[in-house]
């Protein structure tokens, strides 16, 4: 503890939030410890985190140090166990002989019990993950260009474009040329890019808040609900950002009319419609990313934590070769969910960018209207082979751009830990 500073210092305040802090974190561990009774080996409850809850946050630091001294006391000497299950962890020769009475021993006893290394999710961090999930959504999605052309198609024209992704796409072919098949790149490129930033990134970001939040042995019981919330949250942020570029790329689509350059075609949306050129899309857009999203991330990383499990190599000594057929496959099984998922939503999304389509009135009447008339069945299915087609691949492959580019730019992907297991 730094003494001689005056009361009311910042550095003084600085000491005492600190100790606040380590204080709050040490009891709510304790009552995780006290509830699941699983205490490292070795160690016995003296008298438990008591202290730190009865001294409240009101009391100075002097009156909560004194009850913070019986943390934990070892039953004899060292633990190397505790090495095992908490590589990260400061953990002291004799944790018995540990001097709790400054802030710094009491923040790095509570951080040897983890089983994560914080420190390396920095700034950089989720920075290379903001850019490479940036890179492999603009590649994913604008090399599945023609697909997408295709699928739009379907779903805007049922009538027109009858029949299987090859045969519709030969007949638009045969109609307008190969170059059709490229309409909407730009826009394509560009949107998928800032939202993959955002997704990618923002998911990165929100998981790991989550976990260091929640503790260890919450966090991992609770990962599925992490991974659907963090995923949801980044989606929200990136929907901003994409739905003026993707209204620009279905009206260039459904349109053979509208300007082409991605810049122009934003323009003349904004000088024909307005803000809500931008925007008509908004709400299906984030019914349809928002769910698309959550069960991409939550189904991935169920996926893989389940194929890694039941590998009888563990993750950390496989092949980089092996590693990415997981990423693959645990990939194209979450797209094809995804896909089903979010298909009334993506179907909504096509026709309301449509020009005329649902009639004059508000977003949400016009949404009605086009549902009324197409039928929900017709919703859930027009399109949908092509489209689990296109995003199964387009998932496998993202995430193994991600998990590709990740370790080239020096980071490792964030994963669960199961406390109970050494690392």
């Amino acid at each position: 503890m730094i003494h001689g500073a005056k009361a009311n210092s910042p550095s003084r305040r600085k000491i005492q939030e600190a100790e606040l802090r380590a204080q709050q974190m040490a009891s709510d561990l304790a009552q995780d410890l006290d509830n699941s009774k699983s205490f490292p080996q070795g160690y016995q409850q003296s008298g438990g985190f008591s202290g730190y809850g009865q001294s409240g946050y009101g009391q100075s630091p002097a009156s909560s140090t004194a009850s913070a001294h019986t943390v934990f006391t070892a039953a004899s000497g060292p633990v190397p166990s505790l090495a095992k299950r908490y590589p990260y962890g400061a953990q002291p020769a004799n944790p018995a002989q540990t001097n709790l009475h400054d802030t710094a021993a009491r923040t790095s006893a509570f951080w040897a019990m983890t089983t994560y290394n914080w420190a390396k999710y920095d700034p950089k961090y989720y920075l290379n993950g903001a850019l490479c999930g940036g890179i492999c959504c603009s590649i994913t999605h604008g090399a599945l260009c023609p697909v997408d052309v295709v699928k739009t198609r379907i779903q805007l024209d049922p009538v027109k474009y009858q029949g299987g992704l090859l045969s519709v796409g030969r007949q638009v072919v045969a109609e307008e040329g190969a170059g059709v098949l490229a309409t909407g790149l730009g826009p394509t490129a560009a949107g998928y890019f800032v939202q993959g930033w955002f997704k990618f990134g923002g998911n990165e970001f929100f998981k790991i808040q989550f976990t260091k939040s929640l503790g260890d042995q919450k966090a991992w019981d609770m990962r599925t609900p992490i991974m659907l919330g963090a995923s949801a949250c980044a989606e929200f942020i990136a929907d901003i950002f994409l739905c003026p570029l993707e209204a620009a790329r279905i009206r260039q689509v459904s349109d053979p009319t509208f300007p082409k350059g991605t810049f122009t075609a934003m323009q003349a949306l904004i000088q024909r419609e307005g803000i809500m050129g931008w925007y008509a899309g908004l709400v299906p857009i984030l019914f349809k990313q928002i769910p698309y999203t959550m069960a991409k991330f939550a189904v991935q990383g169920t996926a893989e934590i389940s194929i890694y499990n039941s590998l009888p190599t563990k993750r950390e000594n496989l092949s980089r070769a092996s590693k990415m057929g997981v990423s693959m496959t645990s990939g194209f099984i979450a797209g094809v969910a995804a896909a089903i998922i979010s298909h009334p939503a993506d179907s909504l999304l096509s026709k309301i960018n449509k020009k005329g389509a649902g009639g004059d009135g508000s977003m949400v009447s016009r949404l009605m209207n086009i549902a009324k008339e197409t039928g929900f069945v017709k919703l859930c299915t027009t399109g949908l082979g092509p489209r689990c087609v296109m995003i199964g691949t387009l998932t496998a492959g993202q995430f193994l751009i991600f998990d590709t580019l990740m370790p080239i730019m020096g980071v490792e992907k964030f994963h669960f830990h199961d406390p109970s297991k050494p690392h």
